[in-house]
């Protein structure tokens, strides 16, 4: 079992919080305040382990050698799948995937294809919840923008009303591979994907996908 390096200082107070229960049950005298401090011990640890679990992830092959393969950057489920206009970096007509992650799911953050970060923003914004239409504008969020050989991909980080802080290692520049961890939204979120109008999706609304493992679009 491995914690993600992006949730460290979170899994020390969560777990010292639950130590600290721990020792309140031993001192005090009332049983009920016993096992409300145990319980609540019991349910922050295995919410803790849960959330900042960082599993290892079978990159598939063909995402690796190919360029316009799209993997799912979040776990979750597809919410939205809509044709839209994207101006901010693929600037045309655009597929736009939609992914809500609930708080029991996996929340590291992959890269959806191999390629350089060409562009990044960090947007201050609201807290609607993840799974509203209106929490892709509107909501504190990052835009990241990918290039490669075979086309363009832009993604966005979006918080919820649980989650309340994104977390990121990538800056415009950085080459990034297929699948590699680069961030983590905490608590609760959504992740919306766009590729060019011309790309082949290969998911269905309601599917279930896994970050850096489900092969979600191939670029045209």
């Amino acid at each position: 079992f491995m914690f993600t390096k992006y949730g460290t200082s979170n899994v020390i107070v969560m777990l010292t919080v639950a130590f600290l229960l721990i020792v309140v049950a031993i001192i005090v005298h009332p049983l009920w305040i016993r096992i409300i401090c145990f319980s609540i011990c019991l349910l922050l640890t295995l919410f803790t382990f849960l959330f900042f679990r960082d599993p290892d992830r079978n990159i598939p092959a063909e995402a690796l050698a190919d360029p316009s393969m799209i993997l799912a950057p979040a776990d979750g489920r597809v919410v939205a799948i809509v044709e839209t206009e994207e101006n901010t970096f693929i600037k045309g007509k655009a597929t736009q995937i939609s992914i809500f992650l609930s708080p029991l799911d996996v929340h590291v953050n992959r890269s959806p294809a191999s390629g350089i970060i060409k562009y990044f923003k960090y947007l201050p914004g609201d807290y609607i919840v993840a799974y509203h239409p209106k929490s892709s504008i509107k909501n504190e969020q990052t835009h990241i923008g990918l290039e490669n050989n075979a086309g363009k991909v832009f993604f966005k980080q979006i918080v919820g009303i649980l989650a309340r802080r994104l977390v990121w290692d990538i800056k415009e520049g950085d080459t990034i591979s297929a699948g590699q961890k680069f961030g983590m939204m905490k608590f609760g979120s959504r992740m919306d994907v766009f590729v060019p109008q011309e790309s082949t999706v290969f998911l269905k609304k309601g599917q279930r996908v896994i970050a850096g493992e489900t092969i979600m679009a191939r670029l045209k």
